[in-house]
């Protein structure tokens, strides 16, 4: 499995913010992360939560375990 870490800034109107996910980088639709953490104050931020995150899926992973996407 090959996950990858993706980090947005956005602009909306309810303020500029972070939003980080993670998902299979063989997956052309962003729609279905496996995880994911909006409204982050930095990049800094979104992309710190989102490694850690991405370490907890990997440790998973070399478990065996099944990973849900958040939409299953």
């Amino acid at each position: 499995m090959n996950l990858r870490v993706r980090v947005v800034h956005c602009g909306c109107a309810g303020g500029r913010h972070w939003y980080a996910d993670i998902d299979d980088a063989e997956d052309p639709q962003p729609d279905d992360p496996f995880w994911y953490v909006d409204g982050c104050a930095s990049q800094a931020q979104a992309l710190e939560t989102a490694c850690r995150q991405l370490s907890s899926l990997a440790r998973k992973v070399y478990r065996g375990d099944r990973l849900v996407r958040v939409l299953d």
